[in-house]
């Protein structure tokens, strides 16, 4: 937590100098609330998508629970992440608690693995569109040699069991931790006979990272940006990925650094980008005030 704070402090420190924040506050409450309602609704279609995602995940793997149940665990464990390092904390707190309703501990946090697997290639795919849709003759190759290895360590993530066997030797399979990888690795190598379910879920991915990409696009248009909708499929799934790190406290810090940064080649003063990023932060953060209420009611239900 110390070396998140440290890094999130460097950073906005860092933008501070170039930055002017009451211009960025003066920003953020002039923000059409036309824009901003229309954002709100989107983010709560996505919340709704990446339940319905986990869903066809949880049912493929035949994991025994409710679609209540999973859609309550979803959202308490998303409101919990926002405490916890960003990226893989609401993961964690989603794995931690199917677990627990679940017999089969090692389907439970295969199901979360896999289901960001399927995130970061969807954000790799709609990176080579934005690629394509912006710059087609100045494609930086370092961009795509990202995106291949990105792509590639996604699609590794369902061979982890032939991996694993690989790197371990045998003598040392009994070993608590490396049993528990290993049942793991096999609930993910079970994913490579699930085809259809897995190109299923990668659609719905696809679409929920335009749902987030939209969202940025009609934040700025609240604050008065005229970027292109294609700079955003190009820009977006970057600042995206960089919210998955888990090195930043709720996505401040890194991403809006990142979004400045990429921001700034088509003209947009840092104080607005800088409103942009922490905007998207922020509405981020309202669609987790569901798993909020829900987790007051079960403290009072235990209680």
């Amino acid at each position: 937590m110390l070396i998140r704070l440290a890094i999130t402090a460097a950073i906005l420190v860092v933008l501070s100098r170039g930055l002017d924040f009451r211009e960025s506050a003066r920003a953020i409450t002039a923000m059409d609330p036309r824009y901003l309602a229309v954002v709100l609704v989107l983010v709560a279609i996505d919340r709704c998508v990446m339940i319905l995602r986990w869903l066809l995940l949880l049912r493929a793997s035949s994991v025994a629970i409710s679609a209540g149940a999973a859609a309550r665990l979803f959202l308490i464990s998303s409101f919990v992440g926002s405490f916890l390092p960003a990226g893989i904390g609401a993961d964690a707190a989603r794995a931690y608690g199917l677990s627990r309703e679940s017999t089969s501990g090692s389907e439970a946090l295969a199901s979360v693995a896999v289901d960001r697997a399927m995130g970061v290639l969807s954000l790799v795919i709609m990176a080579m569109v934005g690629l394509i849709a912006w710059q087609p003759a100045q494609q930086d190759p370092r961009m795509l040699v990202a995106i291949l290895g990105l792509t590639a360590a996604s699609v590794a993530l369902f061979w982890s069991n032939y991996w694993l066997r690989l790197a371990v030797p045998d003598r040392h399979h009994g070993h608590f931790v490396v049993r528990r990888a290993l049942r793991l690795g096999d609930a993910l190598g079970r994913y490579r006979d699930r085809q259809g379910v897995l190109v299923h879920v990668l659609a719905w991915s696809i679409g929920i990272q335009l749902l987030r990409i939209s969202q940025a696009y009609y934040l700025g248009l609240g604050l008065g940006m005229t970027v292109p909708y294609s700079y955003y499929l190009l820009f977006m799934p970057i600042g995206l990925l960089m919210l998955l790190l888990p090195i930043s406290i709720s996505g401040f810090g890194l991403p809006q650094g990142i979004i400045v940064w990429l921001l700034r080649p088509v003209g947009v003063p840092d104080a607005q980008s800088f409103a942009l990023s922490t905007l998207i932060i922020l509405t981020g953060l309202a669609g987790n005030l569901p798993g909020l209420w829900l987790w007051l009611r079960q403290r009072r239900e235990i209680l």
